[in-house]
């Protein structure tokens, strides 16, 4: 997650200072108020029920990201913090951690199922991530605007456009055998990038608009958004 860390024209100065709910929790140095990571929400202190705003930002691969921005700055780990983490695969040992969190007979997946979490209009989809990886790119419709969410082509990164241009709706589809990936869009045939920029055909130089997603566990979604929609199938390709 990634949020302005400014309040009333204020920056605030963050640090670690625990977990609630297998979520991490920030206080701020200038009034002591926890705030929630998943939410950027204040849950106890002077800004209790302050919260943050987010900032639309991707969960890609360096791979992907150095490619796009040859010329990008890289933040360094603190060496003096570095070696207090253990190397060993994050992945493999979090799936030996129990969860905390109720799992109920009704639960579509297990608790460590990798969801793309996406809220729009107030309205919250779990997408999981191995189903997008195998129908990339999925058109959907959530809070009534049209979306398609998007796997790179190292099969880890993903993206979630609006799929709308000038107020003219897109279907989209892969064009097969690309590298780099390409879509298509069915209506003019134009051809786009991993960054949802048009890259040639009637439609060259456009930008889809980029929706915040979250990479997240389904057990830590679901808390957060208990109201949360689940993927079943996208829209049919007409």
């Amino acid at each position: 997650m990634v949020w302005e860390r400014t309040i009333d024209g204020r920056a605030l100065d963050f640090r670690l200072w625990g977990i609630n709910n297998q979520n991490f929790i920030m206080r701020d140095e200038q009034t002591g108020s926890w705030w929630q990571q998943v939410s950027g929400e204040a849950i106890q202190g002077p800004l209790k029920g302050r919260r943050l705003a987010g900032v639309v930002h991707d969960e890609v691969s360096f791979g992907i990201w150095k490619a796009e921005h040859p010329g990008g700055r890289v933040l360094k780990a603190n060496p003096r913090q570095k070696d207090r983490y253990e190397s060993a695969d994050w992945e493999h040992r979090m799936k030996k951690v129990r969860t905390v969190t109720p799992v109920s007979k009704g639960d579509p997946f297990p608790p460590r199922t990798v969801v793309i979490g996406v809220s729009v209009n107030g309205r919250a989809k779990a997408y999981p991530f191995p189903r997008m990886r195998e129908e990339s790119p999925v058109l959907d419709t959530l809070g009534g605007v049209p979306l398609v969410l998007v796997v790179g082509d190292d099969q880890k990164s993903i993206r979630v456009f609006e799929r709308t241009l000038d107020g003219r709706r897109l279907e989209f589809l892969a064009k097969a055998g690309a590298q780099p990936l390409r879509l298509l869009d069915a209506e003019t045939g134009s051809e786009w990038d991993f960054r949802g920029r048009a890259i040639s055909g009637p439609l060259a130089g456009g930008q889809l608009t980029k929706v915040k997603a979250l990479k997240e566990y389904w057990f830590d979604w679901k808390i957060y958004q208990p109201a949360t929609a689940v993927y079943d199938r996208g829209e049919a390709f007409r």
